[in-house]
């Protein structure tokens, strides 16, 4: 068994957070805060912006603001050279 997250990440996606900022239309004065976290593509971001799109009709909460943190776990080591054990002839 294979981990998904473990297979986007070799496919170029990286963790993304987004902190969505929102309005309720119950509390209109109450700024809302909602934390959405999945594997999406920098700088583009299908992921999120598929489900902002879906929050957008689905959901009767007007937006505020979104912002959005994004790492690659998953990148090329540092190689460095380490000395001999034994000296070399």
């Amino acid at each position: 068994m294979t981990d998904r997250g473990f297979l986007a990440q070799l496919k170029g996606y990286g963790l993304t957070t987004a902190e969505i900022h929102f309005f309720r239309l119950d509390a209109p004065s109450l700024l809302q805060l909602f934390v959405w976290q999945d594997y999406d593509l920098a700088p583009d971001f299908p992921v999120l912006f598929g489900f902002l799109d879906h929050w957008r009709r689905e959901i009767e909460a007007p937006l505020h603001s979104v912002r959005i943190a994004h790492d690659k776990l998953v990148r090329p080591t540092e190689w460095r050279a380490a000395h001999p054990i034994l000296p070399l002839p």
